[in-house]
């Protein structure tokens, strides 16, 4: 296992911005993402915006050979699907946007979810059962912490409300890499895995299924979907250990007042 990184100060100034920069993505595509548009259309958007608007990077974009600047999963797609310029989303839909920035040389990474027109009140509560189940890992986060106690209450919440966690992926350490040391799991036991320090950054993104646990990955081998064909969601914040406590880097201006967030 590679060595986890701890960022100086100057280093987590860098990230903050970065964050930042990619919290005004999501903003951006607040009036972007409705009925009738594609994901396509969605990943152009974002490209632009990011180099000609917050002349940024895209991270993802050229990252293990990945094509797009974003990954967007609509309903049963867990994770890394592909944007695709015939499917337009429809109402009902429920999508995950996952989009990573790089800003003088250090990367931020964060995900949404967004409700298209008269989604179903079954489809409402898992995504926002997912949000609530990624601040339950969030809010754990603090030097002497352990990653198994941050998997456990996020799995132990899912549970708790009649969903599974997918087991294949997990959060990630960033830094000037999108993917450092350590990986974050979703699931776990307290009191095990590696002890939180402060200046480590990673991403906590719980990806929450409605039915099973289990997953399959499509022949196009990056768009990830339950077995059984229900819905998954996704949400994802990059966070830094601070003194004390926490902060999340990608936060975005909604957030402030919403009642998950101390």
């Amino acid at each position: 296992m590679s060595e986890i990184i701890i960022k100086t100060p100057a280093q987590i100034a860098l990230m903050r911005e970065s964050g930042r920069l990619l919290a005004r993505v999501f903003a951006y595509l607040d009036e972007q993402v409705k009925i009738g548009i594609t994901t396509m259309e969605i990943n152009d958007l974002v490209e632009r915006y990011i180099v000609d608007e917050l002349a940024a990077r895209p991270a993802s974009k050229g990252q293990y050979d990945y094509p797009y600047v974003l990954n967007s999963s609509v309903n049963e797609v867990v994770c890394h699907g592909f944007p695709d310029a015939k499917r337009a989303l429809k109402s009902g839909d429920i999508v995950n946007l996952d989009i990573t920035l790089e800003k003088n040389g250090y990367i931020a990474d964060s995900s949404k979810m967004y409700m298209l027109g008269e989604v179903s009140p079954l489809a409402q509560r898992l995504v926002e059962k997912t949000y609530e189940a990624m601040w339950q890992g969030i809010k754990l986060v603090k030097p002497g912490i352990r990653l198994g106690d941050i998997g456990n209450a996020i799995a132990n919440f899912a549970h708790t409300n009649g969903y599974s966690v997918v087991r294949e992926y997990c959060g990630h350490g960033i830094g000037e890499q999108m993917h450092e040391e350590p990986q974050v799991l979703h699931y776990g036991k307290r009191n095990t895995g590696v002890e939180l320090k402060e200046g480590m950054t990673f991403t906590i993104e719980p990806m929450i299924n409605q039915g099973a646990a289990k997953v399959k990955t499509k022949p196009d081998g990056w768009t990830v979907i339950t077995r059984d064909k229900k819905l998954s969601a996704q949400w994802e914040h990059t966070i830094v250990v601070t003194a004390d406590g926490y902060e999340v880097l990608t936060l975005r201006e909604e957030e402030l007042t919403n009642d998950c967030v101390d």
